[in-house]
């Protein structure tokens, strides 16, 4: 019964949608990404699923500090269900940078 209590939360997160920010966020996304010339968050993902396959459990759009560049921020948990930060270049479409999330 203990398996089965663990299972069911697990499984109920793996097969949701992925969360691409809040809903309130994702049209202020598209808004910046198109008034910057950014690619957009389907590109975006796409990269980032091709430089860590996996599951996308969130999206983001974040202003790099102290600079006007944009990145995408992804969270990605891979097969092992182990959780990945990468960030894309929101200009470029280059993965910026890909992290374990060692507090998941």
């Amino acid at each position: 019964m203990k398996n089965v209590l663990i299972a069911t939360p697990l499984l109920a997160a793996l097969l949701a949608p992925p969360a691409f920010a809040d809903d309130d966020d994702l049209p202020k996304m598209r808004a910046i990404a198109e008034a910057m010339k950014l690619i957009s968050l389907e590109d975006a993902t796409a990269k980032a699923l091709a430089a860590k396959p996996g599951t996308v459990i969130e999206a983001d759009l974040e202003r790099r500090f102290m600079s006007d560049d944009y990145d995408y921020e992804f969270e990605l948990m891979d097969t092992a269900g182990k959780e990945w930060d990468v960030h894309i270049n929101a200009h470029d479409g280059s993965v910026r940078s890909m992290r374990r999330d060692w507090f998941d």
